[in-house]
């Protein structure tokens, strides 16, 4: 049993230098490099370049004239990223879904309930998800038409734009954020 003190101690030391020493250099150097130095893809808005969000955490979009955003657990707080622990047989969380689901055909009278995506109606494991599939966005296009008067054709014309494909064509599923897609939809003329 002695001889095997030294090397759990030795083995213990090394990946404590390891990991918090070389390995967090290695991540914030290589953070360094990348766009905005790993402080996230930062919007700006307006003639005076002020800063709008963040585009890689979730934004609140509740107005019937803007593409509404994914629910959130945490209230879009990035200090307290997290979902909401509830199992899906949960009353109180079937309460709260159902709720969302009531808001949604109220503002979107010609959608029917099996139509309704079910990332509009349950938050994302981290409360933050800045993104919604092609499907949950296009579902809103004939409300935000309908309340800004412009033509659906233009509107799928512009989430077509600002959907992202997968990496090479393969890695991830298509997306749209919807701070990028909102903005765009008040720029447009």
């Amino acid at each position: 049993m002695k001889n095997q003190n030294f090397p759990a101690i030795l083995l213990s030391l090394c990946c404590l230098v390891f990991f918090c020493g070389i390995y967090t250099a290695a991540v914030w150097a290589v953070a360094q490099v990348a766009p905005n130095q790993g402080k996230g893809k930062i919007i700006f808005y307006g003639g005076n370049s002020q800063q709008y969000g963040f585009a890689n955490i979730g934004q609140a979009f509740t107005v019937d004239k803007y593409f509404w955003s994914r629910p959130s657990a945490v209230n879009y707080n990035a200090a307290g990223s997290g979902g909401s622990n509830k199992g899906a047989g949960n009353p109180e969380y079937l309460l709260q879904v159902q709720a969302r689901i009531d808001t949604f055909l109220l503002h979107n009278p010609a959608v029917k309930r099996d139509q309704i995506p079910t990332e509009l109606v349950t938050a994302s494991g981290s409360g933050l998800d800045p993104h919604l599939s092609p499907g949950a966005a296009h579902i809103q296009v004939e409300r935000i038409a309908k309340i800004r008067g412009i033509p659906k054709e233009r509107l799928n014309t512009l989430l077509h734009k600002y959907t992202h494909r997968p990496w090479f064509g393969v890695f991830g599923i298509e997306t749209v954020n919807v701070l990028e897609l909102n903005i765009a939809l008040d720029q447009m003329k």
